[in-house]
């Protein structure tokens, strides 16, 4: 009998301080979902909207979407109109008392780059700087926090040893950039999505595109980046994963510049995609993964 209570006892202890389920977490873009599974860890269950190759700036919530975003107990996004078509759906979640959280919010704006496309507004782009990104860290941290009052210790953990990660990507990607020189270091992409990456690691960027992609690239753009490259000798430019490649294959055929390679944009690569670039292995799927490619491919193809 009192093997039986002692059982029961041990029974309800374990219940009573076992692991609580994972907190519902949703979130907008694939780097985005790769910052909250890095700060969360076991004590978070997210669900990304937007995989691989996903232009945010077209992406338009399903029905299936709204379902998990009402479902979730916390939501995270980017900001800055980069999630153009669901900016209301946000604002009408939070006024409905869902916890909503913009990363974009940890950066100064000081820091901010202005918009090309819309007055007013900031490019979106943030996660090009990798010392930029590290700063929507602690929204992460305080609303996960706040969510899940329990996980915050652990919260602060492991934001503070992801922000150590992306100090050394960011130290990494400017010796990297360094290998080329100055002179070189232009970028000639489908859309304006590398201005952030440009001024952090001394690149001129050039899209073809403003920084939305709503609107496509008209052939007045074509032929201005067309006698743009002529005029530098230009040997490199480069398609996007997510956005159509006509107008830079066009400019390749018009100008003779080389297509060096596709670039992250707006989504990073599949998640378990492995490259390995001077003996080092990264996964593409992971913001550090993404970020290193962007920069290998841009560095090794304007050589």
């Amino acid at each position: 009998m009192q093997s039986s209570l002692a059982r029961l006892v041990v029974l309800i202890l374990l219940s009573a301080t076992g692991t609580a389920a994972p907190l519902p977490v949703v979130t907008t873009t694939s780097m985005i979902t790769d910052l909250v599974e890095n700060v969360g860890g076991s004590r978070v269950a997210v669900t990304g909207l937007m995989g691989a190759g996903v232009d945010p700036h077209l992406y338009k919530a399903t029905a299936s979407d709204v379902t998990r975003l009402q479902r979730a107990q916390v939501v995270f996004y980017n900001g800055l109109h980069l999630e153009g078509r669901m900016g209301e759906l946000f604002e009408r979640l939070a006024k409905a008392g869902k916890k909503v959280h913009f990363v974009a919010n940890g950066i100064p704006e000081a820091k901010l780059l202005k918009s090309a496309d819309l007055e007013g507004s900031f490019d979106p782009h943030i996660w090009g700087d990798a010392s930029l990104w590290a700063l929507c860290v602690d929204p992460v941290v305080r609303g996960l926090s706040e969510a899940d009052p329990a996980g915050k210790a652990e919260f602060e953990q492991r934001g503070g040893a992801y922000k150590a990660e992306l100090a050394k990507l960011h130290t990494w990607a400017l010796t990297r950039a360094g290998e080329l020189p100055g002179s070189q270091r232009v970028l000639i992409t489908s859309h304006d999505a590398f201005n952030y990456l440009g001024r952090a690691y001394g690149f001129q960027v050039v899209g073809v595109q403003g920084i939305s992609t709503v609107t496509e690239a008209g052939l007045a753009d074509v032929a201005k980046v067309v006698d743009f490259i002529r005029q530098k000798r230009i040997k490199a430019i480069f398609v996007e994963s997510s956005v159509p490649r006509a107008a830079i294959e066009r400019i390749s055929k018009d100008s003779g510049a080389q297509v060096g390679g596709e670039l992250f944009s707006d989504a990073m690569g599949a998640r378990g995609t492995m490259k390995t670039v001077n003996g080092e292995t990264y996964d593409e799927g992971t913001y550090v993964g993404m970020l290193k490619h962007n920069i290998n491919t841009a560095v090794d193809a304007l050589k």
